[in-house]
Parts: structure tokens; C-alpha cells; sequence
């Protein structure tokens, strides 16, 4: 059996029918039914049975499944590497930002496309936790996150703390530059993540190490938005530094806070015992020195 069948198969798996795998495939039918046939005989075993329309997985089909996957992508590297190797530095940078991600980001790929103008890009955005399970099925290679996350699986490169504000379109705060998390446990408050996710157990844990709870009207991950509802008077809301360069509305205050100091930290993340395209790997040398100049 080669990899070429392997592929078949994988088609075959996932279309649930030869006439739609064999479209998929660019090939007739026939010879892709002998084909499947062909790997039964080898194995000994039957692969798929009919289901009404649809064929269906045995127990051993599931099994070749599977490393069929894994076979095929091991190739897929493997070629990739060669090439890079052989052709210089090519290929696709594919990586995942978290919706409160660094607004350095844009900078960091002006400066990777200027050392680097053959690689091309995938940016994918979402929230943390769906980031690493992208990353964790190879979906994306990297992702920059928002901490704190259980990251077992996972190489970390920690990026800067950033402070958290304060945002609020209320008159009370219009002249105010810092404001202490006390004051604020009373206010309405619009967290800007979900929870479970790293920023909103950050705040959390920042009002009860204070014996106190928050006062939370509403979550918001969708940055534009809770932007909005903060200047309609929805509600206030407590974001990183990132946030504030965003602002563009007048209305809208940011106050640091500085009683007791607050911040997100933020991490580049990549799976651990697998191979990094030469791109992946020179986005985190581009990182490492950047940070390593600051």
C-alpha cells in the first residue's frame, strides 16, 4: 500500500461515496473502486460497508483512517521541509490571533515579509481556548494567546504584561487618569472575554484577591462591539493596553489602574514534538529578538 492509496482512502472516509470521492479525486470511477478493493485484498479485511446511500467505516477502516492521516501529513512535512530546505525559505506562515491580540502584530509582519518576501500568510482570529485546539490538531502552526491557559501541549514563548484600563463613556471619569479597582466594583462592567478564558479570570481573580465581586452586566469578545456598547452607556468595561489604541471615539475614557496594578499577560504558543515550518520557525526567532531588544 503507498501514500498515493492512502490519500484514496482518505477520500473514499470522508466523502462517504466513490462517485463524490471520485470528483474529489479527478478521477473516474472505476478505477478508484479497484482501488479500494485492491487495499482490502492486501489487508485482508473489509474496509467500508453500505449504509442506504452512504458507505460506512468497520471498525478496521476507522483504524486505517486514522493513520492514513497521520501518514499523509508526516509526507506533507517532510516535502515541505525538503523544499524549504533545497529553495530557501517559502511557503505559509499560518498562524491564529486571540481578539485581544498585540496591535505590534501588523508591525512584527511588515518586518517578517521584509526578511522573508517569498512566504505568504494565513491569519486566522478567535478566542484563546479555540486557538489551541487549532494549534493542538495542526490546523495553525502558531497563536499568539491571551494567559492564563493550561498549556501542557504546548511550547510557550511569554510576551509583555500589559496594564488593564478602565474604559467608560461616564462624566464622573472624564478628567480622571488612574483610578483605584475598588472604586469600580459597583459600576456595570462588560468583560471582554468569555469564561474559562485567561483575561476574564484575570479580572476575576484581581476582584477577589480584593474581597470583592464584580458587578458584571454582560461578556463581549467582539472588541468593535463592546466599544460601541461602552460609548452608548451600556456599560463600562475593563481591557488591556491593546484595547486603548483602538479607541477613536472622544466619548469613551480610559483610566489606568494602578490600586493594585492590573495586567494580561500574552504568549506565543506552538505544539510541542512536531515540525515547525522554516516560516513558523522564523517568526519565533523574530519574536525572541525583538523582545530580547526591548
Amino acid at each position: 500500500m503507498d501514500i498515493r492509496q492512502l490519500r484514496y482512502f482518505i477520500a473514499i472516509a470522508e466523502e462517504r461515496k466513490i462517485s463524490a470521492a471520485a470528483q474529489r479525486l479527478h478521477l473516474s470511477q472505476p478505477p478508484l473502486s479497484q482501488q479500494l478493493k485492491a487495499m482490502e485484498e492486501e489487508l485482508g479485511t473489509v474496509l467500508v460497508e453500505r449504509s442506504g446511500k452512504l458507505l460506512e467505516l468497520t471498525e478496521s477502516g476507522k483504524a486505517l483512517y486514522r493513520y492514513a492521516l497521520q501518514m499523509t501529513q508526516l509526507m506533507e512535512e517532510a516535502v515541505s521541509e525538503v523544499k524549504e530546505v533545497g529553495n530557501g525559505v517559502k511557503g505559509c506562515l499560518n498562524i491564529g490571533v486571540n481578539t485581544l491580540s498585540s496591535v505590534e502584530l501588523p508591525g512584527l509582519l511588515h518586518q517578517f515579509k521584509r526578511l522573508y518576501p517569498h512566504v505568504t500568510y494565513k491569519i486566522q482570529q478567535n478566542e484563546s481556548s479555540r486557538l489551541c485546539d487549532l494549534v493542538k490538531s495542526r490546523a495553525l502552526e502558531l497563536a499568539l494567546i491571551r494567559l492564563p491557559l493550561q498549556l501542557d501541549d504546548f511550547s510557550v514563548f511569554h510576551l509583555r504584561n500589559e496594564p488593564f484600563y478602565f474604559i467608560t463613556s461616564l462624566q464622573a471619569f472624564s478628567s480622571r487618569k488612574e483610578a483605584a479597582l475598588s472604586e469600580l466594583s459597583g459600576y456595570p462592567l462588560i468583560l471582554p472575554s468569555t469564561e474559562g478564558l485567561g483575561v476574564h479570570y484575570s479580572i476575576l481573580m484581581a476582584f477577589s484577591e480584593q474581597h470583592m465581586k464584580p458587578n458584571i452586566a454582560a461578556e463581549c469578545s467582539d472588541i468593535p462591539m463592546l466599544l460601541r456598547l461602552v460609548s452608548s452607556g451600556f456599560g463600562s468595561a475593563l481591557v488591556p493596553a491593546t484595547v486603548i489604541a483602538q479607541l477613536s471615539d472622544p466619548t469613551i475614557r480610559a483610566v489606568k489602574i494602578t490600586d493594585p496594578p492590573l495586567s494580561a499577560a500574552a504568549g506565543l504558543i506552538w505544539l510541542k514534538g512536531h515540525h515547525l515550518s522554516a516560516a513558523a520557525q522564523h517568526f519565533i526567532e523574530l519574536l525572541m529578538n525583538k523582545s530580547g531588544d526591548a
